[in-house]
């Protein structure tokens, strides 16, 4: 079952949002809900198509000037992060935190070795795979919430392959060549996955909002006891 969480008051249902029937009482999936869930589908499509970009001008091309690819796969998976439903919020925090500190550390070796450079830094010095790995370590997360709720192969292939293809090359244990086909293959599993997900039901992504709606309850319960102290 999927897993879902949101800072935002739930939207008001119209008569015409389906009804469904949660462990902690009935519930609706509204507009705004398949908003939400499109969103995340189409941040995290964008996120797989500028990783594969960057995969294979890299390696049809050489390391320079992959800079652009940056982008939508930084903007995807920052946007997936805000789309995503996960129950437990401090597990969606901790994948946004890793999301902006690799963000960060991507831009200090923009600004250390210049657009052109980053390729050629990466290639040449595995060490700087610790200043961009959270924001992979957030990709995996997503992975792994995907493989967690639809049980689908190609997540599995997206929560190894990362960790396995980055972890080897920083110990040295992966050549740079065997280290980007395993990534390469990791992004075009990761684009199966979002092009699979677009004919699921937006019920599938939200999960069960009564879960959300308990376990918020629980939380401004407990901050409310917190307060009267």
């Amino acid at each position: 079952m999927p897993v879902a969480s949101s800072t935002a008051p739930i939207p008001p249902s119209s008569p015409a949002d389906p009804v469904f029937e949660g462990v902690f009482g009935p519930f609706t999936i509204t507009a705004t809900d398949r908003r939400e869930v499109l969103g995340y589908r189409l941040a995290l499509t964008a996120a797989a198509i500028g990783q594969l970009g960057l995969l294979l001008q890299w390696r049809l091309a050489g390391p320079n000037g992959l800079w652009p690819w940056l982008l939508p796969m930084a903007a995807g998976l920052g946007l997936a992060l805000h789309w995503i439903h996960i129950y437990l919020r401090p597990l969606h925090r901790a994948l946004q935190l890793f999301w902006l500190l690799g963000c960060l550390g991507t831009l200090l070796l923009l600004q250390r070795e210049g657009l052109a450079g980053l390729g050629p830094a990466l290639e040449a010095q595995p060490l700087w795979i610790l200043a961009v790995g959270p924001f992979f370590s957030a990709l995996t997360g997503v992975g792994f919430k995907e493989f967690f709720c639809f049980r689908r192969p190609e997540a599995i292939g997206v929560t190894l392959l990362l960790p396995l293809a980055l972890l080897g090359r920083l110990t040295g244990l992966l050549s740079a060549g065997t280290c980007g086909a395993l990534l390469s293959l990791e992004a075009l599993l990761l684009l199966v996955l979002c092009l699979r997900k677009f004919p699921m039901a937006a019920a599938a992504d939200v999960g069960d909002k009564s879960v959300f709606t308990h376990l918020e309850a629980q939380r401004r319960g407990g901050a409310s006891s917190e307060g009267s102290r």
